[in-house]
């Protein structure tokens, strides 16, 4: 008999979370009775940020023992490969795979394409995924959860989710103030490099980044995207002794990583599960001016006009007043988008802000990205594993994982 695998397609509102809860703790949903009374496994970023905080809190490895490397310090591709190998030890009834392929390059995609391939012949699978393309070969039976009702087709092409929208009307609102940064040159990494506990991660890295240009940062995982971020950001002390120049001053010249910080807008999804307080959508907007978790002062007048602007923009004035909790996954990345984009910073960082977006909420953020980049001042740099339809950067770095460390290349889009 032919083995039974799931493709769940789910949208930015649907109840996810409840599903994968039904499927561990039960009761199983309708259309799942193969899997009633079996054991299963959870291969999502959910399990392992959980042995991560086993590893931080008692100081044990659970899915890395026998390496020197802990989890944490591992990228995104290599923590997914820990995780799965660590499941199929436990040789479990069937696995709950939760879009298995975010924040995975293109490389470790097919890798992990290609071991559940394997692993599908006697192993039952659920996929849950949002984008069409990350549908896996081998599934044969199709669902959609609507909330928190799953309805089967016949086929994934009748289930898909894409529709027409249309994107932005309006034009981005202007600040209330002005940055003035001095020349054309806003980052500049001159022969950079980096080691951690003597792993070359970079090599010689060369990046010159001028006022309003719109950068896509690419390579594999683990190629040292985050590493130059982080440096830029003023986060990392890797940079101090280096030719790393951030808004026309040498890194370690006694600027303060809060100076470096308030002329940059920043967004990575981790951030949303930051945010669990109860915030208005107005004031998750506003705190953009104080880099605050929520607005714990009273707005002005000027910057709830602003508020009100942006929320215009991206279609939301009607929930000014509703708990950024309250939100879709897609909702809240638009405000958070927002929200880092409200001062016009000179610089915007955008680390993977499409990962676990559906393909319509994933299409609006990028509308949205790319608005900012033709309507502001501000020079947008924008990190995706995967090529987003539509994206409009004009030029890539393109970062060659080596093991003498990586190298860059600029190349145009």
């Amino acid at each position: 008999m032919k083995q039974k695998h799931w493709a769940i397609f789910t949208a930015n509102t649907s109840h996810k979370e409840e599903l994968i809860d039904a499927f561990f703790e039960g009761p199983l949903p309708k259309g799942f009775d193969e899997l009633k009374n079996l054991q299963g496994a959870l291969l999502s970023k959910l399990a392992v940020a959980r042995f991560i905080d086993i590893e931080d809190r008692h100081g044990s490895k659970v899915i890395t023992s026998g390496t020197a490397q802990s989890l944490k310090s591992m990228s995104s591709g290599e923590q997914k490969k820990a995780l799965l190998k660590h499941i199929l030890s436990s040789q479990p009834d069937f696995i709950v795979l939760d879009n298995p392929f975010d924040n995975l390059d293109t490389t470790a995609q097919e890798d992990l394409k290609l071991t559940l391939e394997e692993v599908s012949a006697r192993t039952p699978m659920v996929q849950l995924l949002s984008r069409r393309t990350d549908l896996l070969p081998f599934a044969n039976t199709f669902a959609k959860l609507e909330g928190n009702d799953i309805v089967f087709a016949d086929s994934a092409d009748a289930l898909s989710n894409q529709q027409e929208k249309e994107l932005f009307k309006n034009d981005v609102p202007k600040p209330i103030s002005a940055y003035e940064i001095e020349g054309n040159t806003l980052i500049e990494l001159k022969g950079v490099g980096v080691t951690y506990s003597e792993k070359p991660i970079l090599k010689d890295i060369n990046w010159h980044i001028k006022k309003g240009e719109f950068w896509e940062l690419r390579g594999r995982n683990g190629s040292g995207k985050t590493t130059i971020l982080s440096m830029i950001t003023g986060e990392n002390p890797k940079g101090y002794g280096q030719e790393l120049y951030i808004f026309g001053r040498k890194k370690g010249t006694g600027e303060s990583v809060w100076e470096i910080k308030k002329r940059i807008g920043y967004f990575t999804p981790s951030m949303t599960d930051k945010f669990t307080g109860y915030h208005s959508v107005s004031h998750m907007i506003i705190s953009g001016f104080y880099d605050s978790v929520g607005l714990y002062i009273n707005p002005t007048e000027a910057q709830l006009r602003l508020a009100k602007e942006w929320l215009t923009l991206i279609g939301l004035w009607g929930m000014k007043d509703a708990l950024f909790h309250d939100l879709s996954m897609g909702q809240k990345r638009l405000i958070m988008c927002a929200r880092a984009m409200i001062k016009h910073p000179p610089l915007l960082i955008l680390d993977e802000p499409t990962a676990g977006l559906d393909d319509d909420s994933a299409a609006l953020f990028v509308g949205l990205v790319n608005k900012f980049a033709t309507q502001s001042n501000t020079t947008v740099i924008f990190v995706s594993h995967r090529k987003e339809p539509g994206l409009e950067a004009e030029l890539i770095y393109q970062l060659e994982k080596s093991e003498t460390g990586s190298t860059g290349e600029v190349l145009t889009s």
